[in-house]
């Protein structure tokens, strides 16, 4: 059965680093483009990175750009989100998501994110 797991949010300082973790498993891994998403309280889910099934071409929110990156280790099933700079605006549940053309997509169960003094 396919699980997408999440880990590394927590509560950070403005200005500070968080990395944030997801693992695959169940699935073939290089046959999915994976994507981080993030839902504020209130708001709907939006997109803040993704990367290619391949590690070759990503794709950057505008409100993250130049801060967040986004990487993926196909040995070891995982993607990477590492945040830097944040902002208490980034404050958020975080999600995980796969998605292949053929093989449909999938979320993880989320992981929250607090920039806060």
């Amino acid at each position: 059965q396919e699980q997408l797991v999440e880990s590394g949010g927590g509560l950070v300082e403005p200005g500070g680093s968080l990395s944030l973790s997801c693992t695959a498993s169940g699935i073939i891994f290089i046959n999915y483009n994976m994507a981080w998403y993030r839902q504020r309280p209130g708001g709907q889910r939006e997109v803040v990175a993704s990367i290619n099934s391949s590690g070759n071409s990503r794709y950057y929110a505008d409100s993250v750009k130049g801060r967040f990156a986004i990487s993926r280790d196909s040995a070891k099933n995982t993607v990477v989100l590492q945040m830097n700079n944040l902002k208490p605006e980034d404050t958020a549940v975080y999600y995980c998501k796969a998605d292949s053309a053929l093989w449909g997509h999938f979320w993880g169960q989320g992981t929250q994110v607090t920039v806060s003094s």
